[in-house]
């Protein structure tokens, strides 16, 4: 014993790094999950560790460039260390990754439920001075694919859990390499989601946030009666002190059943994440986008009027090939008239294999910095809005952590996505609880409650 803690002899370290979303960090939490049942130790990625995982993402060129450089970092700071590769990057392009020496397995984003066994494999040959080149591990990705399921991630802090329900994507836009990096949908069946999410109220969280490539296609793998709406209306009736949270849905799978179900239950939380990525037509057309703005616009209204005080928040993409001056402003001010909680704005980044890559007319990277400034300025103009709205209101937060910025205080997000810093209680073990506050001023961007 060492100051109370037991001390861990000659057990094997595994060390993690995550680029990309939210379902590459629900799978790496699942991942050191695997590693931790095996009896491996998980530590910081900056120290010493007998086993690197890096999951990568390959949405733009500078995810592909980060990846490889996350890569390097783990072969230069432990040489003798199992590096091992895994994620949509290695996907589709797992040649490119291999021939980067000192990496010694390359796992795509099938097949990483045998990932514990074939680094620790590795790591045994390496040890012995048998390891050869690297291992190409990565699964072709037939329509015959299956929901890939892993175990439920341990997190201490208890506040916030992401469930992947689905994976893969049939759609296809211009720009995305995802269809080829994930495959075809493939759903988690209903029993199970309720069977996992039954775990994580138990295990205390307050939040489930329900996760995937294209999310709001839930069920269109499995049988005639399930979508998402149907398997909401079912979570919703679970007994416990829970909240749900869609991640992203896409606006033409945004039916008048699922804004009935959003709207009938107040344990799904206020907020949709619904990408437009451009506010022209024409744009949208060429980005193969199954949806006009005067569309967008009609689903938006409707959503607001089903739903009083939600929150919308949406992805935008500048610089699409082909796209003009005109044509951004055409996307800026359709923008502008509708009053989004918040933007998340990307500049185009071509994706070889896809066929905006190969479109004439590419936007100069110094015109895409512009507009996309000028859209995250934008965004900081609806976000101040929307939150002005609910100044006096009481409203449940969930506790998070305590503020960065005020000590002693604590801070958590509210179901429609309003975070909120507020003063203690007296009571200094908030953290994971669902509780009222009164939403008093905003100071330097933060929503202020004053009372409890």
């Amino acid at each position: 014993m060492n100051g109370g803690t037991l001390v861990v002899e000659n057990r094997d370290r595994v060390a993690f790094y995550t680029l990309g979303c939210k379902v590459n960090q629900q799978e790496t939490a699942s991942l050191m999950e695997l590693f931790r049942e095996r009896g491996f130790q998980v530590v910081d990625y900056k120290s010493p560790a007998d086993v690197y995982i890096i999951n990568t993402c390959t949405v733009t060129h500078t995810a592909d460039q980060k990846s490889r450089q996350m890569i390097r970092r783990a072969i230069s700071q432990q040489p003798d260390a199992v590096v091992a590769v895994v994620g949509c990057y290695s996907q589709v392009s797992p040649d490119n990754i291999l021939s980067i020496p000192g990496v010694d397995l390359v796992v795509g984003t099938r097949g990483r439920a045998k990932l514990v066994d074939l680094a620790a494999d590795l790591l045994k040959k390496k040890r012995a001075g048998e390891l050869g080149k690297g291992i190409n591990a990565v699964q072709t990705l037939e329509k015959e694919l299956e929901f890939e399921q892993l175990p439920l991630p341990e997190n201490p802090q208890r506040t916030r859990a992401f469930l992947k329900i689905e994976d893969g994507c049939d759609q296809y836009c211009a720009y995305c390499i995802i269809p080829y990096a994930r495959g075809p949908v493939r759903s988690l069946a209903p029993d199970l989601v309720k069977e996992r999410v039954s775990e994580l109220i138990c295990d205390g969280y307050r939040e489930i946030v329900l996760t995937g490539v294209h999310t709001s296609v839930y069920g269109k793998d499995l049988a005639e009666d399930v979508n998402l709406a149907a398997l909401l209306r079912d979570l919703a009736k679970m007994p416990g002190d829970f909240r749900i949270r869609l991640s992203s849905v896409e606006p033409v799978d945004v039916t008048e059943e699922l804004l009935e179900v959003l709207a009938s239950s107040p344990r799904i939380c206020r907020h949709l994440h619904i990408p437009l990525q451009s506010g022209d037509d024409a744009v949208l057309r060429k980005m193969n986008r199954p949806y006009n703005t005067d569309e967008y616009r009609g689903l938006f209204c409707r959503a607001l009027k089903s739903i009083p005080g939600l929150a919308v928040t949406t992805d935008v993409m500048v610089g699409f090939p082909g796209e003009t001056e005109e044509q951004f402003e055409n996307a800026y001010n359709f923008i502008a008239s509708l009053p989004f909680r918040d933007l998340h704005v990307f500049k185009y980044s071509p994706r070889p294999g896809t066929p905006a890559a190969e479109m004439p007319e590419q936007v100069a990277p110094r015109e895409k910095d512009q507009r996309s400034k000028r859209l995250r300025q934008l965004a900081t103009t609806h976000a101040t809005a929307f939150a002005k709205a609910f100044l006096g209101e009481t409203m449940q937060v969930l506790v998070e952590r305590r503020s960065r910025k005020r000590p002693g205080w604590w801070e958590g997000i509210t179901d429609n996505y309003l975070r909120v810093i507020f003063p203690p209680d007296g009571d200094q073990k908030l953290r994971g609880k669902l509780l009222p506050v009164r939403l008093t001023e905003i100071v330097e961007g933060d929503m202020i409650a004053g009372e409890m």
